[in-house]
């Protein structure tokens, strides 16, 4: 938790170097990786200067469990500085969920895939690295997964983007 802290810290004073604001989304599109308890591939489509969508494509694995998600958001992007944004969004995802095998008193015992449906959030900050077509951002994305989990997800799923600008 500390490095996150670290690393937000490091992007606001970078970004605070520059004392003007000027237009938050300058491309029409980007795309990149998405890091963090789940890695997957990211898609921003600019709307407006203050408006996007954005679809992620994700894959979480563990010890117990897979969980494949992919992920509609609208976000509204406002300056902070010259290069860094700060953002928020809503959206849903849709995806599957499957309980690893185990073996169970020496049995082994087989679960089948569950669909997942989920209400989801976003909030977080972007900075456009000057003089290159990429950004990178830190955010956190809550969701309520109502179907198989029925629960309310708001620290698992920090992220870490990094995306290629056209």
């Amino acid at each position: 938790m500390r490095k996150i802290f670290l690393a937000v810290g490091g992007m606001l004073m970078f970004g605070m170097l520059s004392n003007k604001a000027v237009a938050q989304l300058d491309n029409r599109g980007a795309i990149g990786g998405r890091f963090g308890s789940a890695q997957g591939v990211t898609y921003r489509h600019t709307l407006n200067t203050n408006h996007a969508l954005e679809g992620i494509m994700s894959i979480q694995s563990n010890s117990d469990y897979r969980r494949f998600r992919v992920v509609g958001l609208y976000e509204i992007y406002k300056p902070l500085t010259s290069g860094l944004n700060w953002y928020y969004g809503f959206g849903g995802s849709i995806g599957s969920y499957k309980e690893k095998d185990k073996i169970i008193d020496g049995q082994r015992h087989s679960f089948d895939s569950n669909l997942n449906l989920s209400i989801d959030g976003i909030v977080g900050i972007e900075y456009n690295i000057p003089r290159t077509p990429f950004q990178i951002s830190l955010d956190v994305k809550p969701y309520f997964d109502f179907l198989n989990e029925s629960s309310i997800k708001l620290f698992d799923p920090i992220g870490f983007s990094v995306r290629y600008k056209f």
